[in-house]
Parts: structure tokens; C-alpha cells; sequence
């Protein structure tokens, strides 16, 4: 029998930009019916997926092809993307943001804005979503654009891509690597930290360097949050997080998603799909070794990146849950990992 339940929560997935790609608005009405990649409706009830952080991201001219074929090395050190000035950011977040709200008008989801919207959601059988930019290039220096967004239901926020913006630096895709990769916050990306304090938006630290995340920690009042990053000491990448950062994340009470990007989990950095869940395994079991029990969730990276091939789309996800008991991880466990952890650190964050 498909083990369907307890249901995903997850922490980070990309089908918005896969959509404005594929052709935007017009594409929209396929996630109900079926898209090729790992997220649609159809593949979430198959797999017990019942939201997550669906994640506004502008993209960068690059060749994607050539980015992959790095990836597959031993070592690489691509180099960070040109940065993008909110003018021309805007149109493509606006594009993106517009495809979100036509997916509520059709009823494939709903964009939430309360730990007890999803919670209702979850209850009815609807898909939940939350409004999550990564990378703040649409935003202006006022952050007028900022106080916009929340109204049309932004919740959640990474102030950088793997690029510089004005906010602050990225982390680049390089391995193996420290993630002191560069500078942290700039002035405007602590004025971007205390406004989204104030509107009780989540901040993502995942795509910061070292010096961002300790900028973050030392300003930020909110618990300290990475939605899609793994363990440095198992991949030493400069994407995923020593153990003094995830010490400090679980001093704030915050928590880390592990992120299903296999250059990320594979020790040896390459972005080919041939992982075992097992690996997926040992990455949450040190993650939950410094941080507890309550504060590790997923962050699947879903439809932005090469993921395991047992697990390629959320229809998979039973694979996951199977693993997960046969590792020896008991129900309350498993519950807390799959959406309990993602609602209670949510709840702290936005205070409803």
C-alpha cells in the first residue's frame, strides 16, 4: 500500500519559474491536469504532498546546459551571475506572482497567509502554498515594493539568490568550499531585515554567504531559518551549513529544510542523480543530531534542480516516508519531519 500520509510540507520548490518558462499564465491550467516535472497537482494527491514554499525566483542569462555539465566534476567554481537591477527584475516577478494567483483562481491551490490557513488546507484536501521570493532583486531601495508583495500575501523571503543584488552577496555553486564566499549584508539588506521583522516575514538563509548568515543572526529577532540547505560536514559545499551555523539556527529555536539537490547531498559534490535515500538519511540524521528533533524539515529544491532518481517527483514522496520508518524513525518523528516542524516554526515566525 502507498503511504500517502503524514503529509509534505515543504520548504522550497521552483514550479513557478518552470512555468514562466514553459509560457507563463497560459501554462497554468496544466498543473492541474499534468506537467512534465515534479510538481502538479495530480502528482501531489498520488504522493501526499500538501504544499510548500512556492518560491518567485528572476532568472539570470546563463547557459543552464553548461552550468549542469560543471557540476558533474570533481570540483567546480562557477561564477556568480551578473546582477539584475529591480527594473528589470519586476516583469518577471510580476510574471511569476500572476501565475501563483491564477493557480488559486482555478483552485489548484491557495496562497496562505496563517499557520491555520494551513492547517485548514491540509484538513480539506487543498494544496497550500506560501509566497516566497528568492532573491529580493524586485525590490526596491524604499522597499515599497516589499510592503506590495506582503499584501498580496508574501510571507516568506531569501534576500539573495546565488548572485549579488543590493541587499547583499550569494553563495556560488562551488565545491569543495567554505560558504565564507564573499561579503554579507549591505546596509539596505539590514533595512530589508528589520522590515520584514516587523511584517513577521520568514527570512531565508540559505543562498547567503557565511558573513549573511551571521549578519542575519546578529540582527534578525526572528528564529533563524534555512529552507533548503544540508550538512557541510557530510558535503562540504558552499551551500550547506557548518555545524556553527546550524548550532546558532537551533539556539534561535529556527530550523533547516534538507534540500534533495544531489550536488548538495553526494560527498563528492557532483550534480548527477545516482543517491540512495540512504544518503538523503544521513544528512537528516546530523541535522537532527545538533538541531533536535523539532527543528529539521524538507526543502526539496523541486523543479530547480537534479534530484534523486528515487524520488524524481512528489509521487515519489511514499519512497521518502518508507525510508524514513525503516531507518528506524518512529511516527511522531516522521510527522515532525514532513510538516509538523515547517507549521511550528511558522507559527513562531508570524506570530498566527
Amino acid at each position: 500500500m502507498v503511504k500517502t500520509s503524514p503529509l509534505i510540507f515543504d520548504g522550497h520548490n521552483d514550479v513557478l519559474s518552470k512555468l514562466a518558462s514553459a509560457g507563463g499564465l497560459s501554462e497554468a491550467g496544466r498543473f492541474l491536469t499534468g506537467l512534465d516535472g515534479a510538481i502538479d497537482l495530480v502528482k501531489a494527491r498520488s504522493g501526499g504532498f500538501g504544499g510548500g514554499f512556492f518560491a518567485i525566483w528572476v532568472p539570470s542569462s546563463m547557459d543552464l546546459a553548461a552550468k549542469m555539465k560543471k557540476m558533474v566534476q570533481s570540483s567546480y567554481d562557477l561564477p556568480l551571475p551578473d546582477q539584475i537591477d529591480a527594473e528589470d527584475a519586476l516583469p518577471a516577478a510580476l510574471g511569476q506572482i500572476a501565475i501563483l494567483l491564477e493557480l488559486e483562481r482555478l483552485g489548484a491551490l491557495q496562497v496562505v497567509r496563517s499557520v491555520a490557513d494551513i492547517r485548514d488546507c491540509m484538513a480539506q484536501g487543498r494544496m497550500a502554498a506560501i509566497f516566497h521570493i528568492e532573491g529580493a532583486e524586485a525590490i526596491d531601495t524604499d522597499l515599497h515594493a516589499l510592503d506590495v508583495f506582503y499584501a498580496a500575501g508574501l510571507r516568506s523571503i531569501g534576500p539573495v539568490w546565488s548572485r549579488p543584488n543590493i541587499f547583499g552577496r550569494g553563495v556560488p555553486l562551488k565545491f569543495p568550499s567554505g560558504p565564507d564566499t564573499g561579503g554579507g549584508l549591505t546596509d539596505r539588506g539590514l533595512r530589508l531585515v528589520r522590515r520584514c521583522n516587523a511584517l513577521g516575514i520568514m527570512l531565508d538563509l540559505s543562498h547567503l554567504t557565511e558573513k549573511g548568515f551571521w549578519d542575519v543572526a546578529r540582527y534578525s529577532d526572528a528564529p533563524l531559518v534555512a529552507t533548503h540547505s544540508n550538512a557541510h560536514v557530510i558535503c562540504p559545499h558552499a551551500r550547506n551549513l557548518t555545524d556553527d551555523q546550524l548550532r546558532t539556527i537551533a539556539e534561535s529555536d529556527g530550523m533547516v529544510g534538507l534540500n534533495f539537490a544531489t550536488a548538495f547531498l553526494r560527498e563528492d559534490g557532483r550534480m548527477v542523480s545516482d543517491v540512495p535515500l540512504t544518503q538523503v538519511l544521513r544528512h537528516l540524521d546530523h541535522l537532527i543530531g545538533i538541531l533536535g528533533e523539532d527543528r529539521v524539515g524538507l526543502g526539496s529544491d523541486y523543479d530547480g534542480a537534479m534530484v534523486p532518481e528515487d524520488v524524481t517527483d512528489v509521487s515519489m514522496l511514499p519512497r521518502l516516508r518508507d525510508a524514513m520508518e525503516r531507518h528506524g524513525y518512529g511516527e511522531e518523528l516522521i510527522k515532525k519531519l514532513c510538516h509538523e516542524n515547517w507549521l511550528r516554526v511558522l507559527e513562531k515566525t508570524w506570530g498566527a
